[in-house]
């Protein structure tokens, strides 16, 4: 008996966040910077593959037909945007560019299901607020260190700022809906 009921969730989402960290975090293999470091990039890697694993043991083919985005076009996108933007043409840096892009927009399959079946579990919109949440309170990181460090990276920043406005539509419906404690359903 299958105990695991995933509805909503999108696997072509979080198969580009397993390939956004592996991309990401390849100077795991030659550069230490300390051991929380090396764990933390080992535990985005390990987790987000376990995550696409269980995904595909236990997705049945009929919650997959949502789940249509064309995904290579945001590999294309963020491959080209890599090309152009980046900070050293070599293969590390154009990967690190690349995992920004590809972040920046990994949430749209995602989105696109949610839009498809017009309503989302509580769980499921929760874990899409959390994933824009997270990227959303890179903005005051990035204040921060360009006032202490003088610094400020601006791939980041505007892939950031993208990602952001990805996820805004979403963030207003989901303030809409789940904070004043209704039926996550989108509008129509």
């Amino acid at each position: 008996m299958n105990i695991f009921r995933i509805l909503g969730i999108s696997l072509k989402t979080q198969a580009a966040y397993v390939v956004v960290f592996v991309s990401r975090y390849l100077d795991l293999f030659f550069r230490y910077v300390s051991l929380y470091n090396t764990l933390m990039k080992l535990f985005f890697i390990v987790s987000s593959i376990y995550v696409v694993f269980l995904l595909n043991r236990y997705k049945k083919n009929s919650e997959k037909t949502n789940d249509i985005f064309p995904v290579w076009y945001l590999f294309g996108g963020a491959f080209v945007f890599a090309l152009i933007f980046n900070y050293e043409f070599s293969i590390v840096e154009i990967l690190w560019s690349f995992s920004l892009w590809l972040e920046s927009v990994a949430i749209i399959p995602q989105l696109v299901v949610l839009q498809r079946t017009g309503e989302a579990q509580l769980l499921t919109t929760h874990y899409i607020f959390a994933l824009g949440l997270y990227r959303a309170l890179y903005i005051p990181n990035w204040i921060y260190r360009y006032y202490t460090e003088g610094r400020m990276d601006k791939i980041a920043v505007i892939s950031g700022i993208l990602q952001t406005i990805v996820y805004s539509d979403f963030f207003y419906i989901y303030y809409k809906k789940v904070v004043k404690n209704l039926k996550f359903k989108l509008p129509e």
